[in-house]
């Protein structure tokens, strides 16, 4: 079954110029782009993201940040994709993150991190009703989906 998960590329990674790099990583990975939009995250919305994080000291910064500067906001869409998608994106910061991930690749701030990705399947289903109406995901085949996510059984 096939699920979704909501991915920003942050003010950072819009700022330093890696959104082609960082949408080619997924796309290589075969997983499928199915909404995007690059908007100004305003400061209730950002609040309403990072509400987990709410009272604790980091949070009035994340919420400065993720308002600071346009982002691309997507939903991309495969079996397993927000583990995948974990994975593709690195430890949280960039001097963490092993080398062939995008922070690994692209990051080394302790403050930025350049990409958000959902971590379950409720955090995706709560952070894509912030940013996407139900009619905005387009739903869709592609054409090479049985060789990217066919099986040998």
């Amino acid at each position: 079954m096939q699920e979704r998960t909501l991915i920003l590329i942050k003010p950072d990674g819009v700022q330093r110029h890696k959104i082609g790099f960082i949408i080619s990583r997924f796309e290589d990975k075969g997983l499928k782009l199915v909404a995007a939009k690059l908007m100004q995250i305003p400061e209730a919305l950002a609040r309403k993201h990072y509400a987990a994080h709410e009272g604790k000291p980091f949070f009035e910064g994340v919420v400065k940040y993720l308002a600071s500067s346009p982002c691309l906001v997507m939903v991309w869409q495969a079996e397993g994709v927000i583990q995948m998608a974990r994975k593709l994106m690195g430890a949280t910061f960039g001097f963490d993150a092993e080398p062939g991930s995008i922070r690994g690749d692209f990051g080394c701030s302790r403050g930025y991190n350049l990409i958000h990705g959902s971590d379950s399947p409720e955090s995706a289903e709560y952070e894509i009703g912030l940013y996407f109406k139900p009619e905005e995901i387009v739903d869709y085949s592609l054409a090479d989906e049985g060789w990217l996510y066919g099986r040998n059984d």
